[in-house]
């Protein structure tokens, strides 16, 4: 029987797999490009996704039982199909890099320095073949629990850091031109990517074809609201230069919130709370490469493909973040050239695909 998760697991999946490393690793990596302006940055790239997330519903709006491999199959046969999906599956294979240094770098870099890197691969990798083995219903039901630890930090943070809150720090807006801004915007795109092309995938086995689309956007409103809260109060509270200089920037804010005299320094706090929309993030990449390696390789299921998958992925994974200078580097410069061209492209090009095949029937 086909799996069928209501269109809230939907909505919460879509946060799930963007928050960690939007605020973990993205912000930073944006105040060094464009200073202060980076919230406005993050605001673009938001606006950018959910254009890119209502279109991959509207190219499967026509065939609520397709995915994006399915779907191409259709309209232009078997090949057309599979490499579509060696496409998506490269793109979670080198997504799983950036995920990595989210993951590794919060707990090896602030809370055990001394710890080998491959116990932190090991571990995530370990959680995230257990979660993706169980199926997507259970992932689905975890995602609900991140959502509301995303929320309840996010309430923490702000009680515990506006009495710090600077809004000078702000001055002076768009002090970076406009091109600098949208330039800056492709590396929180990147994140969004992540969840337009998930969709993509897990879009078929979502409930109410009528709400699939809409479950999609309003995800990406909400992620993109929670996310926004993380470079205002940095900007505010830390400054664009301080946030500059970290690898992991919302870690050096937890650290800067306290309520009253008792409740100093979020760290425990911020990763008890942020544990599970990180794993969440692992368990989905997994989950969608075996998936399309599933569909490469003309299997009936996805679940033989979990451990040579989480091998590659993991490998991959220690490679980079075993080295921060590569790993930056990587996260930086590269990943937005290879992630772009895929979760930007892809729906254009079957959305294009599908509309020249209309027009040809009429």
């Amino acid at each position: 029987m086909k799996i069928q998760i209501p269109s809230g697991m939907l909505l919460a999946l879509v946060i799930n797999i963007v928050y960690a490393k939007a605020i973990g690793v993205t912000q930073g990596i944006m105040a060094r490009e464009v200073g202060s302006d980076m919230w406005i940055a993050t605001l673009a790239a938001t606006a950018q996704g959910m254009v890119i997330m209502a279109l991959t519903a509207a190219v499967l709006r026509k065939h609520p039982d397709c995915d994006f491999i399915t779907f191409a199959e259709k309209q232009l046969g078997g090949w057309f199909g599979k490499l579509v999906a060696v496409l998506i599956f490269a793109f979670f294979l080198f997504s799983f890099g950036p995920i990595m240094v989210t993951f590794v770098y919060h707990l090896k870099d602030y809370f055990l320095p001394e710890a080998p890197t491959i116990l932190f691969v090991l571990v995530g990798c370990i959680v995230g073949v257990y979660g993706c083995y169980l199926g997507l219903e259970v992932m689905g039901r975890m995602a609900y629990v991140g959502l509301a630890s995303i929320m309840l930090l996010n309430t923490l943070l702000l009680i515990g850091s506006m009495h710090e809150f600077d809004i000078q720090n702000l001055r002076p807006v768009l002090e970076s031109s406009a091109s600098s801004i949208l330039w800056a915007s492709r590396q929180h795109n990147t994140d969004w990517a992540m969840a337009t092309l998930m969709t993509a995938i897990i879009l078929p086995y979502v409930r109410s074809p009528a709400k699939r689309g809409r479950a999609g956007v309003i995800g990406m409103v909400y992620g993109g609201l929670f996310i926004l809260m993380w470079p205002l109060l940095e900007t505010g509270v830390l400054s664009a230069s301080v946030t500059s200089e970290y690898i992991v920037a919302c870690m050096q804010m937890a650290r800067s919130a306290h309520i009253g005299q008792f409740l100093h320094r979020y760290e425990m706090i911020m990763i008890a709370l942020f544990a599970t929309s990180a794993l969440i993030q692992i368990m989905m990449s997994l989950y969608c490469a075996s998936f399309c390696l599933m569909r490469i390789t003309g299997r009936s299921d996805y679940r033989p493909m979990i451990i040579p998958v989480s091998l590659l992925l993991g490998g991959f994974g220690y490679w980079l973040v075993d080295d921060h200078l590569r790993a930056m580097s990587f996260t930086d410069n590269y990943w937005p050239l290879i992630c772009m061209p895929i979760a930007f492209g892809l729906p254009v090009l079957l959305w294009l695909v599908s509309l020249i095949k209309r027009r040809r029937i009429a």
